[in-house]
């Protein structure tokens, strides 16, 4: 059965192992291991959350009102906490945290198809034939959630989503995908997890087989991933999918009816819920999709009905709990989708693919907050002259940067090509200071 493709094992590959278990674990307590180290765990753990809008968000309606321009819309901007900074009537909640968000104003991208522009948004690269660009959680993922040792869960989380791809990093570094609700597919049962340790020892003496076939790279992923899947039975810190249970040896509380309702019962507001108890944990990045942005028409009813009432709710939510805890500044925020939407309105009432001008929001992270960083033209139809225009790799080179990754890193891909982070992005000074 053929089980490898040019990005690595298979997803269902890599879920059955999950079932039938078919290599070693060292005999350990895992909970008593991470409470003897919640120091480690929990000290300066640097973090990503990415908020992907699928579908491209209008960003006129949302971050850049035009209120004096024929393309302006429906919509009226207010005053935020950041002085001097507006954004959409229908974003307040967020308006009240926005000292620790920021806009890039001037984002200028080539890529207005949606698939091409999801490519090039997370991975800095446009699509190549030749090379599969791993996504920027895949970089993170192989840069610093392989040096957490006690992170015994995948340190790159997929919630609702799933479309990035490790690429030349390798299968081990792939997106972990799971519901806003935590479920993973087809994970086994409980009865199959009672049944574990006699199934290793019976299948370890296959994986020996195995490893000594002579098959390159293969063997050595092989064990990896199926490592990595017998963790996702046995860790406690698996608590931290599920919002309904505790775990006190990670700091993990069941969430109250009352933080749920904060953060919206709806899936992006849970599974940005689910995102605070994964880099709680020590995951590294977690990204959590919000689809439904493909606006061709009826653009301000779906905004000011569905989709920002429960963006509003769970931006602010997220902002204001991470700040609490004292998470904030090591957990850097990005909101994107894969381009913006056209300032002209067209005869639906609607607004369509636009890559030339349009915002990304960050936030967090340690980065020099509240402010809006470039600008568009008067009609929003351009970038307004005298202002920098930004690219994906600028966004991801200020992630690097405040997540503690060089910025002038290089990864080789599978044919010896040199690939800079990022595609040789430079982070942006005015967030960096």
């Amino acid at each position: 059965m053929a089980i490898w493709n040019n990005y690595g094992m298979n997803r269902r590959h890599f879920l059955q192992h999950m079932a039938t278990a078919a290599a070693t674990v060292p005999a350990m307590n895992f909970l008593s291991h991470l409470q003897a180290n919640a120091a480690q765990v929990k000290a300066a753990q640097k973090a990503c959350i990415l908020m992907w809008m699928g579908g491209g968000p209008p960003t006129i309606d949302i971050w850049d009102l035009k209120p004096e321009s024929k393309n302006g819309g429906e919509f009226k901007p207010i005053d935020t906490a950041a002085p001097g900074v507006q954004i959409s009537e229908h974003m307040p909640e967020t308006a009240k945290v926005f000292g620790d968000l920021s806009i890039i104003r001037s984002m200028s991208t080539r890529e207005a198809d949606h698939n091409r522009g999801r490519y090039y948004m997370q991975t800095s690269y446009v699509p190549n034939p030749t090379v599969i660009h791993p996504t920027f959680g895949s970089v993170v993922s192989y840069e610093i959630g392989r040096k957490r040792t006690a992170l015994q869960i995948p340190a790159f989380v997929s919630i609702d989503g799933g479309a990035g791809q490790a690429g030349f990093l390798g299968m081990s570094h792939a997106p972990f995908v799971v519901d806003n609700t935590g479920r993973i597919r087809n994970e086994p049962s409980d009865d199959a997890k009672s049944r574990l340790r006699p199934r290793l020892t019976m299948l370890e003496e296959i994986e020996k087989g195995f490893m000594g076939s002579g098959r390159g790279e293969l063997p050595e992923a092989h064990k990896d991933v199926y490592a990595n899947a017998v963790n996702l039975m046995t860790s406690p810190q698996m608590t931290a999918f599920n919002v309904e249970r505790s775990e006190p040896g990670l700091g993990l509380e069941e969430e109250s009816a009352a933080v749920r309702d904060a953060y919206g019962r709806n899936p992006f507001g849970q599974g940005l819920l689910m995102a605070r108890r994964l880099v709680q944990t020590g995951v590294p990045f977690v990204e959590v999709n919000m689809g439904g942005w493909d606006l061709h028409a009826g653009v301000f009813d779906a905004l000011r009905t569905q989709r920002l009432p429960q963006l509003d709710k769970g931006i602010s939510a997220l902002v204001t709990d991470l700040k609490a805890r004292g998470m904030l500044d090591d957990v850097t925020l990005v909101w994107m989708g894969e381009f913006g939407r056209t300032p002209r309105i067209n005869q639906d009432v609607g607004r369509d693919h636009w890559a030339a001008s349009w915002s990304v929001m960050m936030g967090g992270g340690g980065l020099k907050n509240g402010q809006a960083i470039g600008a568009t033209d008067k009609d929003g139809t351009s970038v307004a002259e005298g202002s920098k225009q930004y690219l994906p790799g600028d966004v991801w080179a200020t992630v690097a940067y405040a997540m503690g990754i060089p910025v002038n890193t290089v990864h080789t891909s599978k044919r010896g090509r040199p690939m800079a982070l990022a595609n040789g992005g430079t982070p942006i000074q005015e967030l960096i200071g």
